[in-house]
């Protein structure tokens, strides 16, 4: 396998729809100049639309103390 180098850019998209739309308009705005896009932060890329959405999830959750505390 041939080694590769990559630049990674911050793109912000918007849409008063939903997430999915801004993602969209940013990564096919982005692909009438830049070619090859392969990988967004939370999206996966094909031929200059988005082909999957990543969600990244942060929880939080308390511990139960366990016994007669």
């Amino acid at each position: 396998m041939a080694d590769s180098v990559y630049r990674v850019t911050e793109l912000v998209g918007t849409s008063p729809e939903s997430w999915e739309q801004a993602a969209a308009s940013a990564v096919e705005t982005a692909a009438k100049t830049l070619r090859d896009l392969r990988i967004a932060e939370d999206l996966q890329l094909e031929d200059g639309r988005v082909r999957a959405y990543r969600a990244r999830v942060k929880v939080s959750f308390k511990y139960e103390r366990g016994g007669d505390a």
